[in-house]
């Protein structure tokens, strides 16, 4: 099979990264979201944790600084791992999907990937992460606007896109409409096609 790089953007609580582990059994092909975090905790000494605590995090600028291109800021440098990670693992040759990390930028010059972003009715999103994270209405709805404007935050200070315009993605998809599962479907054929096209 040619390469194939399947980068999955994702507002919280659309699903987002059930559709990537989907799309990852259904192509055979390795997922990189928390294998990242234990790839660099593994490299730097610190704990899963504490990698996770700054994963996909903007920085605290009033903290930190660039000196001769080196950063001090931890979330800066974290960030910089991550997208030597994926970026390796393209050069490599390796299909794989990778969830976030700004991948649909960083790996743009490759010509296998396919670059996706998630979305869902707030209405949908508030019933999932109620369920998943067992909080009420309210919390829920707080959480996801949290979580959305820290992703926003960090992908807008490494990327010259805007997080969520549909225009840096290949295709931009509401998980609501039809449901999960039909989302998964509809983008198994679309990047079939897209392979077949190649």
């Amino acid at each position: 099979m040619a390469q194939l790089i399947i980068s999955v953007g994702r507002e919280f609580g659309s699903g987002g990264r059930v559709i990537a582990e989907a799309l990852a059994k259904r192509f055979d092909i390795p997922l990189y979201d928390r294998h990242l975090i234990t790839e660099i905790s593994e490299k730097t000494g610190m704990t899963a944790e504490e990698v996770e605590k700054y994963n996909e995090a903007p920085k605290v600028r009033i903290l930190s600084r660039r000196v001769n291109g080196y950063s001090n800021s931890i979330e800066d440098n974290i960030a910089e791992m991550q997208f030597d990670f994926i970026r390796k693992k393209a050069e490599s040759g390796e299909s794989f999907v990778v969830v976030g990390r700004c991948a649909e930028t960083k790996l743009r010059d490759f010509k296998s990937l396919v670059s996706l972003f998630i979305l869902g009715d707030m209405e949908a999103k508030v019933q999932r992460v109620m369920k998943v994270y067992e909080i009420d209405e309210e919390d829920a709805k707080r959480f996801i606007e949290k979580k959305d404007k820290k992703r926003k935050r960090y992908h807008n200070y490494h990327c010259s896109g805007s997080w969520g315009d549909s225009r840096i993605y290949d295709l931009t998809i509401n998980s609501t409409r039809l449901g999960i599962d039909k989302t998964i479907d509809i983008l198994e054929q679309y990047i079939r096609e897209r392979m077949a096209a190649e």
